[in-house]
C-alpha cells in the first residue's frame, strides 16, 4: 500500500461527503445543473456583503508598506486588537489582543488548539453529531477522541459527558451553532457544562478545557441568543472563522480566542502562537487579516438564510418529515424513516436529490441537508424527499 494504513482508514471514514459531491458533478452532466438538487455541502451560496468587496478593492489600491511581508506568528497587532474589541462586546468578557491568534479558518484553529494542549493519549470529549474532521483533528495531535451522545433533540447530555470523564480528558469540544444539527446550546446548558467541567476538573487533578467551535455564531435566527463559553467558564477557547458570517470560505481566515482568565494563559497563547506556525498553516493570509481589521460589525444577510430554513422545512413537513427545526447555521438533519441511512440517502439519489447520511457525522438514523442553496433547488427537491419517504413507508 502506498499511503499509511490510518490514512487509509480515515479515507473510508470521510467519503460520505465527498462521495455525493462527485456524484453531484455526474448527474449534473447527465441530467443538467437545473435537475440536480444537490444539498451535500456547506458551500455558503450568499454573496459577500458589499462592503466586504470595497475594502477588498480599498486594500488592493492602498500603498501600504510591507504589505505583503512575514508577520507576528499571532498575527497581525490591528486585525487581533479588532477582533478582541468584537468578541469583548458579543461575548461580554474583556479581551485584547493579547488573546487573540489569526489562524487558517476555523479549522486551522481548532488544530492549533488541540496540538498546544494534548499529550498523546489525551482524550477529547465529543458530543454527537458533530462536523467530521474533529476525530482526525484530535488524532493529528496524539489525541483520542471519545464520542458521547446528545438528547433527542440535540442538546447537550450532561450525563453522558460526566459518564466519559477520566483521568485522561484533557478537553470537550462543542460546535455551537451546530454542523450538522443546527442546534444552539443554550445557556442552560453551557453553565451546567461549566459547572461539571469545574467539578470533573477538581476529581481528576487537572483542569479541563472546554473547546468552542463557533464559525457560524452570525448564522442565528429567532432572536436566539448565543450564549458566551469563555465568560461561563474560565479554560475555554473558541475558534471560529470569517468563512460563513462573511461567505468567504476559500480565503482560510479565522481565529483562537483563549479566555482572559484562563490559568497560565501567557504560556497557552504562546504554545498557541508556536503550532500556528509549526502545524504548516504558517499564519493566516496578511491581506484578508487586513480586511477583516476594517470590516467590524458586517455579516452577511442572516435573514435570506432564515427564509431558506423555513422554505425547506415547510416543504418538508407537508410530505411527512418529521423535524427539528435548526436554531442557526445553514443545516437540517432530519430522521430517516428506516435506520440504515446511507441507504435511504441512495434512495433520495436515485430521485436526483442529494444529501449526506448522518453516520458520517456519528448520528445514524438521519441525513444532512445543507440548504445554502438557491430556492430552485429546494422547491424542486420536496417532490423527490417526499417519493422516498413513501418507498419507506
Amino acid at each position: 500500500m502506498a499511503i499509511a494504513k490510518k490514512i487509509h482508514g480515515f479515507m473510508s471514514q470521510s467519503s460520505f461527503i465527498r462521495k455525493m459531491f462527485e456524484e453531484g458533478i455526474r448527474l449534473k452532466e447527465q441530467y443538467g445543473a437545473e435537475n440536480v438538487f444537490d444539498f451535500s455541502l456547506g458551500n455558503p451560496n450568499i454573496d459577500p456583503p458589499g462592503a466586504v468587496k470595497a475594502r477588498l478593492c480599498e486594500l488592493a489600491s492602498a500603498d501600504i508598506p510591507g504589505k505583503h511581508m512575514y508577520m507576528p506568528n499571532a498575527g497581525l497587532s490591528e486585525t487581533r486588537a479588532a477582533v478582541a474589541a468584537e468578541l469583548s462586546e458579543s461575548r461580554g468578557v474583556a479581551l485584547t489582543a493579547d488573546q487573540i491568534v489569526m489562524t487558517c479558518g476555523a479549522g486551522g484553529a481548532l488544530n492549533v488548539i488541540l496540538k498546544t494542549i494534548l499529550d498523546p493519549g489525551d482524550e477529547v470529549i465529543m458530543p454527537a453529531p458533530f462536523f467530521v474532521e474533529y476525530r482526525f483533528y484530535a488524532d493529528n495531535a496524539g489525541g483520542v477522541s471519545r464520542v458521547v451522545p446528545t438528547r433527542e433533540d440535540f442538546s447537550l447530555d450532561l450525563d453522558a459527558i460526566g459518564r466519559a470523564v477520566n483521568e485522561k480528558t484533557k478537553a470537550v469540544l462543542i460546535n455551537s451553532p451546530n454542523n450538522p444539527t443546527g442546534k444552539i446550546f443554550d445557556e442552560a446548558s453551557i453553565r451546567g457544562l461549566a459547572a461539571l467541567l469545574t467539578e470533573c476538573g477538581k476529581k481528576i487533578g487537572h483542569e479541563i478545557f472546554l473547546i468552542s467551535d463557533e464559525p457560524y455564531s452570525e448564522i442565528v435566527y429567532d432572536g436566539i441568543q448565543l450564549p458566551s463559553v469563555m465568560k461561563a467558564y474560565p479554560h475555554s477557547f473558541v475558534a471560529s472563522s470569517y468563512s460563513k458570517s462573511l461567505s468567504l470560505p476559500g480565503e482560510r481566515i479565522g481565529y483562537i480566542a483563549a479566555s482572559p482568565a484562563m490559568e497560565g494563559l501567557e504560556e497557552v497563547v504562546g504554545g498557541l502562537t508556536l503550532c500556528n506556525r509549526i502545524l504548516g498553516f504558517v499564519n493566516a493570509p496578511s491581506f484578508m487579516q487586513r480586511a477583516i481589521a476594517g470590516l467590524r460589525g458586517v455579516k452577511v444577510d442572516v435573514d435570506a438564510y432564515r427564509r431558506k430554513r423555513d422554505l425547506l422545512c415547510d416543504g418538508l413537513k407537508s410530505v411527512g418529515y418529521d423535524i427539528v427545526k435548526p436554531d442557526g447555521a445553514f443545516y437540517l438533519f432530519p430522521r430517516t424513516p428506516i435506520p440504515d441511512d446511507v441507504r435511504f440517502t441512495d434512495a433520495l439519489r436515485k430521485r436526483r436529490v442529494l444529501t449526506v447520511p448522518g453516520s458520517g457525522f456519528c448520528g445514524p438514523g438521519h441525513i444532512r441537508i445543507a440548504y445554502c442553496v438557491d430556492d430552485a433547488t429546494i422547491l424542486g427537491s420536496i417532490e423527490g424527499f417526499g417519493e422516498a419517504l413513501k418507498e419507506f413507508r
